[in-house]
C-alpha cells in the first residue's frame, strides 16, 4: 500500500472481539453497506485493494481480516467456512448492520454463501467470485497442489504482507499456511438443498483461467433461486485487481465495479 493509503487504513481500522479472536476490520465511505471477504492466505487488502476506493465512493465498505489471516488473531481450532461465517455474522451484530450485500472472493466466496446459509436476515444481496461448493468444482491438479501444499508454495506476496504486518510472526504464517491447507485437503461436498434455501439475490462470478471451473459456477447459480452469472476473463481474481493479476494497470477493475454497482443497485 502506499503511505497515502497505508495512512487510510490505519485510521478506518478498528477491532472487535469475535467469537474467541480479535477481528481486524475496516469501514470507508458510507451508504448501503457492502462487506468484503478475503480469499486464502489473502488479507481484505491483497484481494481487494485494487477496488475498495472506488467501491468506497458509493457504499459503505466493511472489509475484514478473517481468523489467522492479516491483522485478526489466531484460532488453535481447525478453520472452516461455517465458522469464518459466523465471525463476521457477529461482527455484523456488534455493528447493529442487517441487510449487508455481501461479496467474497475464493474461500471469501464460500464463507459469503454460509454467511446466507447460516445467517439470513444479516444479507441482501451476494457476489460470490470463485466460490466452491463441491470438490469436482475445481481441477484435478488443484487437489494434488493442496494435499502437497507448504510455504515454499505460497506466492511470496501473501507471505510479504503478512510478515510486513506488525506483531506477525513466521510461526503465525505457518499456522495460517497449514490451517487454510487442511480445510481444503479436507473439504468435503455441501448439501445442495442448503444452497437451494439462499433466498438472497446472489451474482456469481468466475474467470474463465480460474481455479474454479466455469461448469461449477454455472451449477451453482442454477442452483441458488435468485442466481445470476458472469464469467470474466483473465486469471484467478485478475478482473477485481487482485494482488498476483499480471497487470496492474488493466482497466478490467474499474469495468467490474461499474458492474457491481450495477447488480447492486438494482432493484
Amino acid at each position: 500500500m502506499t503511505t497515502a493509503t497505508t495512512t487510510q487504513a490505519q485510521n478506518a481500522g478498528k477491532y472487535a472481539h469475535v467469537n474467541g479472536i480479535k477481528m481486524y476490520y475496516e469501514i470507508h465511505g458510507t451508504g448501503h453497506p457492502l462487506v468484503l471477504i478475503h480469499g486464502g492466505g489473502s488479507t481484505m487488502h491483497t484481494s481487494f485493494g485494487k477496488i475498495m476506493p472506488q467501491l468506497a465512493k458509493t457504499h459503505m465498505v466493511i472489509a475484514v481480516d478473517l481468523q489467522n489471516h492479516g491483522r485478526t488473531s489466531a484460532r488453535e481450532i481447525p478453520e472452516t467456512f461455517e465458522q469464518d461465517a459466523d465471525d463476521v455474522a457477529e461482527l455484523l451484530k456488534q455493528l447493529s448492520i442487517k441487510g449487508a450485500d455481501v461479496m467474497g472472493f475464493s474461500n471469501g466466496g464460500s464463507t459469503t454463501l454460509q454467511l446466507a446459509i447460516r445467517h439470513p436476515e444479516l444479507v441482501r444481496k451476494l457476489v460470490a467470485i470463485s466460490a466452491l461448493y463441491k470438490r469436482s468444482g475445481t481441477f484435478p491438479w488443484f487437489w494434488d497442489f493442496i494435499n502437497k501444499a507448504d510455504l515454499s508454495s505460497m506466492p511470496q506476496i501473501y507471505k510479504d504482507v503478512y510478515l510486513a504486518i506488525p506483531g506477525n510472526t513466521q510461526a503465525g504464517l505457518q499456522n495460517m499456511q497449514d490451517k487454510d491447507a487442511k480445510r481444503m485437503q479436507t473439504f468435503k461436498d455441501w448439501n445442495t438443498d442448503d444452497i437451494k434455501a439462499i433466498q438472497a439475490p446472489t451474482l456469481v462470478i468466475v474467470s474463465d483461467q480460474d481455479v474454479i471451473t466455469p461448469e461449477h459456477a454455472i451449477e451453482l447459480s442454477r442452483l441458488l433461486p435468485h442466481g445470476r452469472l458472469t464469467i470474466m476473463p483473465g486469471s484467478h481474481g485478475a478482473f477485481m485487481g487482485e494482488v498476483m493479476a499480471p497487470n496492474p494497470d488493466s482497466k478490467v477493475p474499474e469495468l467490474f465495479v461499474a458492474m457491481l454497482d450495477e447488480f447492486l443497485t438494482a432493484e
